[in-house]
């Protein structure tokens, strides 16, 4: 994919502390839209959105210390799952809300307001409110896949609520997956849209619907232990109109080598001198296992040439361990939201489970391996000795193993994405903390509610936490069946 240049994004003053208190500081009215353009609200609500799903900060996103591909080294208490002293539950629900789908909203608003001029400037216009609708439907998924039920059909609505009910999480995914659809039915490849605007795709359409269908396939695949039916139909809809096959395809934002536009890992790590985080040996150890030719792509080695992670959730000296890649570190490190890795994992997921989608689990399960190992810099060879391994090779009569492992190999560096995998697949078998701050130990399987909610909205957050079955770190979402 083509690198992508920043455009200058202008500062808008919408600031939202929770889904309630602040609502009337950042709301605007949709019929008297500001002067600033919807295409600059959408750049900010991508570099947002880029920013939460690339960040390593341990006040807005951990997932990488609960996938188990990084623990800390000093203060271990994200490690340990305590995800109140830092309020990070509340710092990932504003930022989506306020920075991402806020903005997302009033761009909307905005350009549905603005004259379009000719038929060319109207299909320019019809794409750029489709791409948005895309990217709500992403950010939507993503709450819901932290939180389970959270606002969505009042949320941001300030004129009409200052306190947001919660939906049902499996309503909202019916919902989303209708809208995907709307989105993909009005979208017309041959226009144009966001132009340079866009930093993600460069105002590309066909690329948006291959997105969008990813993002479909997506959606269904997550149904299939709770709504077979529904999950079936999605994913073979989805996957017969095409979805991100190729690393040219992909939907990430390269950010730039300067600041103040580079990767939040960078920042976090780098510029800020901090050491607070090495490998966990979780990962380290299992890759160390397979003979897995990514090690080198992931981890620094030791002196003696072999790799060494940090045990999970305990103490573990900088100096003493294998660090992060530095290819990771680099400040124009892009921030991914789906890949063809990724894709190519869920069709092979698909056809496990005895969808039609074009091929059969195996040799779908290698060409995802294979391409992961491709994608760090790996060889042919490499993946084929790889794969020809006992302990790699496709088990049929365990094909959730096959995939829940090998995906969340694949998957690192994106900790939600892998974290994600291991709630769905439950698979590999993570290691459990001796300093975790739950019931026996036991991994979360979700962010508990902001704590904000709990006061400035506490009507709806109640009747939400009694409709997940209780406000905890242990309680799993809709579609996370045993």
């Amino acid at each position: 994919m083509k690198k992508i240049y920043f455009i200058l994004i202008l500062t808008v003053a919408v600031l939202l502390g929770s889904c309630t208190k602040d609502f009337e500081d950042f709301n605007n009215d949709p019929k008297h839209p500001t002067d600033v353009s919807g295409e600059t609200l959408f750049s900010n609500a991508q570099k947002a959105l880029a920013d939460q799903v690339a960040s390593a900060n341990v006040n807005r996103n951990i997932f990488k210390l609960w996938a188990q591909y990084w623990t800390e080294t000093t203060y271990t208490d994200e490690a340990n799952y305590n995800i109140v002293n830092r309020r990070i539950a509340d710092n990932a629900f504003s930022t989506y809300y306020r920075r991402v789908l806020n903005n997302l909203n009033q761009a909307e608003a905005n350009i549905s307001a603005a004259d379009a001029i000719g038929d060319a400037a109207k299909i320019a216009k019809t794409n750029k409110l489709a791409i948005i609708g895309l990217l709500k439907a992403y950010s939507y998924q993503r709450l819901v896949d932290i939180f389970g039920n959270v606002p969505y059909s009042e949320a941001l609505k300030i004129n009409e609520t200052l306190s947001p009910k919660y939906d049902d999480a499996a309503t909202i995914y019916a919902d989303l997956i209708s809208k995907v659809d709307a989105a993909l039915g009005s979208m017309d490849d041959t226009g144009a849209s966001f132009g340079s605007a866009d930093l993600y795709y460069n105002g590309d359409v066909a690329a948006w619907k291959k997105f969008g269908n990813s993002l479909k396939l997506k959606l269904g695949l997550f149904l299939a232990d709770v709504n077979d039916g529904m999950a079936k139909s999605t994913v073979e809809a989805a996957a017969a109109a095409g979805v991100i096959s190729d690393p040219s395809e992909n939907c990430q934002m390269v950010y730039l080598s300067e600041s103040p536009n580079t990767n939040p890992i960078y920042e976090d790590l780098v510029l800020s001198g901090r050491k607070d985080f090495v490998p966990a040996n979780t990962i380290v150890d299992m890759m160390a296992g397979l003979s897995d030719p990514r090690m080198d792509d992931y981890f620094t080695p030791m002196a003696d040439g072999t790799y060494l992670g940090g045990t999970y959730g305990v103490g573990s000296p900088y100096s003493d361990y294998s660090h992060i890649a530095p290819s990771i570190l680099e400040p124009s490190y892009p921030s991914v939201l789906i890949d063809d890795v990724e894709m190519k994992f869920y069709m092979a997921e698909a056809a496990a489970r005895g969808y039609n989608v074009g091929g059969d689990a195996e040799t779908m399960y290698n060409n995802a391996v294979t391409s992961s190992i491709l994608n760090w810099g790996g060889t042919q060879d490499e993946a084929d000795t790889y794969l020809a391994q006992a302990s790699v090779a496709f088990n049929a009569a365990d094909w959730k193993t096959s995939i829940g492992t090998q995906a969340w190999i694949a998957f690192y560096v994106r900790g939600f994405a892998g974290y994600t995998s291991w709630r769905r697949l439950d698979a590999p078998t993570l290691n459990t903390s001796p300093d975790a701050q739950t019931d026996g130990g036991a991994i979360p399987v979700r962010f508990t509610y902001p704590i904000k909610e709990q006061t400035l909205n506490k009507a709806n957050y109640t009747e939400a936490s009694t409709a997940i079955g209780g406000d905890e770190l242990l309680t799993r979402l809709f579609w996370d069946v045993q």
